[in-house]
């Protein structure tokens, strides 16, 4: 007996992913507590730094990941059951950014920990994603244009390295694996053509 591939529409998947993304980021500012009254309010304030650079760099992977995740949903027909648990799976470790994220801040980069567990969640969030591509390209099919806009990946393959360096860093020197993470939201902050590139090649040989 075959299995039952069930195609369904993707339209409420993105509408989720986006609210659940939207939730992440307002939980992240609302974690950002006032300093308190008093007469060095803005020395009070310098010294919050380590949190509100957290929530820079935090707010800058959920962006890159909702950037990605559209351009990637753009170029999807449908979806199945299998897409939609390996969607869960990424919002699952992109939900938990805001709890690393603040206990990283509140420890101003000087304990190991923090950075190591802020580098592990931004492993399996790649991990996760990466997941979901090669679910996606299974129901797409490999000779789709997600599959041929992809390709081998070598820009995930690299971030991956990358996280791995960084946690490993983080017994040596925490500000040197930090970087390592700056390091991989800054290549992905340069815009991903790839499955624009290949929409618009599929388009023009169309017309």
């Amino acid at each position: 007996m075959r299995p039952i591939n069930v195609n369904m529409g993707k339209g409420r998947l993105e509408a989720f992913s986006d609210g659940v993304l939207a939730i992440i980021i307002t939980i992240m500012v609302l974690e950002m507590k006032v300093p308190g009254h008093g007469h060095n309010q803005l020395s009070d304030l310098k010294e919050m730094w380590p949190v509100f650079t957290s929530y820079i760099i935090s707010f800058i992977y959920v962006g890159i990941y909702w950037n990605n995740h559209h351009h990637m949903f753009h170029a999807v027909r449908s979806i199945n059951g299998s897409v939609l648990w390996a969607n869960l799976y990424l919002l699952f470790w992109l939900s938990v950014i805001p709890f690393v994220s603040a206990w990283m801040g509140e420890n101003s980069f000087h304990t190991v920990w923090p950075i190591v567990t802020y580098g592990f969640v931004l492993l399996m969030n790649s991990i996760a994603y990466t997941i979901l591509v090669v679910v996606l390209i299974k129901h797409e099919g490999k000779s789709s244009p997600l599959a041929a806009a992809f390709g081998n990946d070598l820009k995930g393959k690299i971030s991956i390295l990358l996280y791995v360096l960084g946690i490993g860093c983080a017994w040596v020197n925490t500000y040197l694996s930090f970087a390592f993470y700056v390091l991989v939201a800054l290549i992905w902050l340069i815009p991903d053509k790839r499955i624009e590139r290949k929409l618009a090649a599929e388009q023009e040989h169309l017309t």
